[in-house]
């Protein structure tokens, strides 16, 4: 497996370097952290946060004209430990300058081709209202609460009773997703505006996100943007996220300041992805688990 690994690290900088795509590092313990509202950030003793995606610092290197860049990177989320989880895990994450999401779901196949991953498996496209229609019955842009809640009769939300993106995460998680890309991977694209995060929203009836997911055998395995630009909406959303969490009695980090700064400076029109690389190399290998691909899963660590 450290072969396999290792093997996997070096063809993934070929792949890149070939297409002239800048490998960078960036720091993983910071002064802010993310505020999304379902990731939860590891707070350091003595002050800092640990970083649960290269994201924020990735965007401040294209605010500064880096061009196309790429890393893999050790991230942490806390409260993440299962078959499919781990607390430490490595991401892969690329930005491209001047593309929109379509175009980075083209190299992402391209890359996955590269590897030997679901080789001779057409890549399919299918829209968040599609998976809900042919997995779960309903559309999930227009269902009320009581439709999204009925099957789910001994479930109790808490706090979130009364959020729908909680419900259709709900769903996504045990009805939608391990239906998806088996056997042929299947990029989730046009998600509701109320879960574009750091993504840019199309106008239209609904508004979309222009965000993708690709899953394979039911899995999820990268999760990528058409980036937001406006550093005024970002600081919205971002305080949005922080109240939403207040309400909730839950941790609420620093926003990123640096971040939006950077955003005012400029940011080019990019698009970008974060791929979990151990869940990539656990289904490449056909392991049944994640911590079979990892050195030292977090409870041998």
């Amino acid at each position: 497996m450290l072969r396999a690994r290792a093997e996997l690290y070096g063809s993934i900088r070929a792949f890149f370097a070939a297409r002239g795509v800048l490998e960078v590092d960036t720091p993983v313990l910071s002064s802010h952290a993310t505020v999304d509202r379902h990731i939860e950030s590891f707070e350091v003793p003595g002050g800092g946060w640990l970083q649960t995606s290269p994201e924020f610092a990735m965007k401040r290197l294209l605010c500064a004209g880096s061009g196309p860049i790429f890393q893999i990177a050790p991230a942490f989320r806390r409260e993440e430990s299962g078959r499919h989880h781990n607390p430490e895990f490595r991401l892969l994450e690329w930005y491209r300058p001047t593309w929109d999401h379509t175009l980075l779901m083209d190299e992402v196949e391209a890359l996955a081709h590269h590897l030997g991953i679901a080789r001779g498996r057409r890549f399919v496209r299918l829209s968040y209202r599609e998976a809900f229609v042919a997995f779960a019955g309903f559309d999930p842009h227009v269902a009320d609460l009581t439709a999204l809640r009925a099957a789910w009769p001994q479930v109790d939300l808490g706090a979130d009773a009364d959020d729908r993106d909680a419900w259709l995460d709900l769903w996504m998680s045990h009805r939608v997703g391990p239906r998806l890309g088996d056997p042929d991977p299947v990029f989730l694209v046009d998600f509701p505006a109320s879960q574009a995060a750091l993504a840019r929203v199309r106008p239209g009836d609904p508004p979309l996100a222009e965000r993708f997911e690709l899953f394979w055998r039911g899995i999820e395995l990268a999760n990528g943007f058409h980036e937001l630009g406006d550093a005024q909406e970002q600081r919205r959303r971002f305080e949005a996220d922080q109240a939403w969490r207040r309400a909730r009695h839950r941790l609420v980090p620093p926003l990123d300041d640096n971040l939006i700064e950077a955003l005012q400076a400029g940011l080019p029109a990019s698009a970008g992805v974060a791929l979990g690389v151990d869940r990539l190399l656990m289904l490449a290998q056909g392991l049944p688990e994640l911590a079979a691909a990892l050195s030292f899963d977090h409870p041998r660590a």
